[in-house]
């Protein structure tokens, strides 16, 4: 059994390893997506009120609110898959939280990219509303992240994938990382 978290800042890449982990058929929890059933839940848009649920949800019921709402979806997929994805992890409370739920089977990758080239990647996929759009800008989304305690959580993964080549070399890399583990990143 592994579980492999995803940390990282926005664009950085973090729902295109999902994307790869997906097709390998990796089970894939996608933490944002706890957020975004939430917001529907609430009768919000999870275009433009994500980031406000997000902060909602930690104040309402703890910094590990959401990671705590995610480990039933992740334990149901181990009982089919010996490897999980879990996509999105925020703050070194979820880190924590993960690691007491499954140990040393636990495994933390960062995914990193400088924020020029994020910035790029998120106008490119248009998923989420920009500032002009009703949303927030990325240096307000990267601050809330770090808010989140996200700047801990990267502080605390075993390994870094460096996304700054060809979409096609960064699939590789965590096509490696499925394969062969943390220690094939080396």
């Amino acid at each position: 059994m592994t579980v492999i978290g995803i940390v990282g800042l926005p664009g950085s890449g973090k729902s295109e390893a999902a994307n790869v982990a997906a097709d390998q058929g990796v089970p894939v929890v996608t933490m944002g997506d706890v957020i975004r059933a939430e917001c529907r839940e609430r009768g919000l848009d999870p275009a433009t009120e994500h980031g406000a649920v997000a902060k909602a949800l930690r104040e309402e019921n703890g910094p590990g609110a959401i990671a705590e709402r995610s480990l039933p979806i992740i334990e149901d997929n181990l009982d089919d898959a010996d490897t999980v994805l879990v996509d999105g992890i925020r703050s070194d409370t979820e880190v924590e939280a993960f690691r007491e739920a499954f140990g040393e089977a636990f495994v933390l990758v960062e995914i990193d990219a400088p924020f020029e080239l994020r910035a790029e990647r998120l106008d490119l996929r248009g998923r989420d509303a920009g500032a002009a759009d009703g949303g927030e800008s990325l240096e307000e989304r990267d601050e809330r992240e770090l808010g989140f305690g996200m700047g801990a959580a990267i502080e605390m993964a075993d390994r870094t994938i460096e996304n700054t080549e060809t979409l096609a070399a960064f699939q590789r890399k965590v096509r490696t990382l499925l394969r062969e583990g943390p220690e094939g990143l080396e």
